[in-house]
């Protein structure tokens, strides 16, 4: 399969402006109907796309796909010529499969994308990485869940940012909320019946697939890194065993869902899962199309901010010319980084290597609670690469990755 297709240029249809009512009864009278709207839309200036060269992306991507199939940003995309054809499967997946035939792959977190970038580096073809916007880890839970774990002295609400209202955002103690779990903890243990809810299960965070999906990967790293003292283990042998220690913590949850924001995000959320792991821009874009379609904010639904703090760094990685060009207009192109802030991203300031606070005004601005980030935090560091896979593989059971033909 190529991967740089392209649609060859068109040649133009040109139609002289007779007055515009004897130009309806003559084409009334004399064409076909499909060819009467394309002829009336050029002669009357609604045509919205030209006819010239378009190419084809063919992309794998994981949850960032949200960007690229939103129809303002696909609509930017084609006025600048590209089209993206989107194949969508986990992060982990994109790295150890096969990408031969793509221009570009969208894996949602570092790790994924450094494997990628190492295995062509060693096989002789280098690729050049872009990284438009950022988005949080973050654990989505329900009011009840997290006015409990504050009433057990497990998480704090966060300040709204003046904009008033129920706060939506907590900080939480990562070393107490695993302590709770470690300890086989329920919810009924620290009262969550105080707040209408009745429920025996236990108390943990429910993650995507941890061999699939970034999100679960990063969760695991966060887990290990508190549990270890807030370090990351150095080597092989030490990750195994804390890899086995950790198990319990993320496991006993249950058949991990393919998307937890879907779920966590659906009518049946609180029952399926109560605390779930995904990225801050998933839950935000939510808020801001409930305030758009309700005038006010979804404020049962609450975000759990890690004390211990890890921002993932999405990479798109380009494998070709065209996908280098979509890689810079997507980094560096003003209405796509307008864009990305309505749907809920971090977009990186595009003259240095930070992320904007245009997030935090555009949530203020439409009167929604903007999530505060301490500077006090203690930021989680992963494992290195061998290590977190090797300790993803035991916790999730893993198959061996592929081996890529010599």
């Amino acid at each position: 399969m190529s991967a740089n297709r392209s649609v060859s240029e068109e040649p133009r249809l040109v139609v002289n402006r007779p007055e515009r009512s004897r130009l309806r009864r003559t084409l009334a009278l004399t064409l076909p109907v499909p060819v009467i709207g394309l002829v009336l839309l050029l002669a009357y200036g609604h045509l919205l796309m030209p006819l010239d060269r378009v190419v084809t992306i063919e992309a794998k991507m994981a949850s960032k796909r949200d960007f690229f199939e939103d129809p303002e940003v696909r609509r930017i995309l084609m006025e600048h010529g590209f089209r993206v054809h989107i194949t969508n499967m986990g992060s982990r997946d994109i790295a150890n499969q096969d990408v031969e035939g793509y221009d570009v792959v969208f894996p949602s977190g570092q790790p994924a994308a450094d494997l990628i970038t190492k295995r062509r580096a060693e096989a002789g073809n280098p690729v050049l990485t872009y990284r438009p916007f950022v988005s949080p880890i973050v654990l989505g839970t329900y009011r009840a869940y997290a006015e409990t774990l504050k009433d057990a002295g497990v998480a704090e609400p966060q300040r709204n940012g003046g904009v008033g209202g129920k706060p939506l955002y907590y900080t939480l103690s990562m070393g107490k909320f695993l302590k709770l779990t470690a300890d086989g903890k329920r919810w009924k243990n620290i009262r969550i019946q105080d707040h209408g809810v009745e429920n025996g299960n236990k108390i943990l965070a429910q993650t995507s697939n941890i061999c699939q999906a970034n999100s679960g990967g990063t969760y695991l790293g966060l887990v290990a890194f508190v549990r270890h003292g807030n370090d990351a283990p150095n080597g092989t042998r030490e990750a195994e065993a804390l890899a086995q220690e950790i198990k319990p913590l993320l496991v006993e949850q249950g058949l991990p869902a393919a998307e937890m924001a879907e779920t966590y995000l659906s009518p049946n959320g609180k029952s399926i899962s109560p605390i779930a792991v995904f990225y801050e821009h998933q839950y935000l874009a939510h808020q801001i199309r409930h305030q758009k379609a309700k005038g006010r904010p979804d404020t049962d639904r609450v975000l759990l901010y890690p004390d211990t703090r890890f921002v993932t760094e999405p990479q798109l990685v380009a494998l070709t010319k065209d996908g280098e060009r979509l890689g810079q207009l997507v980094t560096k192109n003003p209405e796509l980084q307008v864009r990305a802030v309505e749907l809920g991203f971090r977009p990186r300031d595009a003259t240095a290597d930070e992320t904007s606070d245009q997030l935090a005004k555009y949530l203020t601005d439409r009167r929604i609670q903007a999530p505060v980030t301490s500077a006090d935090d203690t930021k989680a560091v992963l494992p290195s690469l061998p290590v977190l896979e090797r300790m993803i593989q035991i916790v999730g059971d893993c198959p061996e990755p592929r081996k890529d033909p010599k």
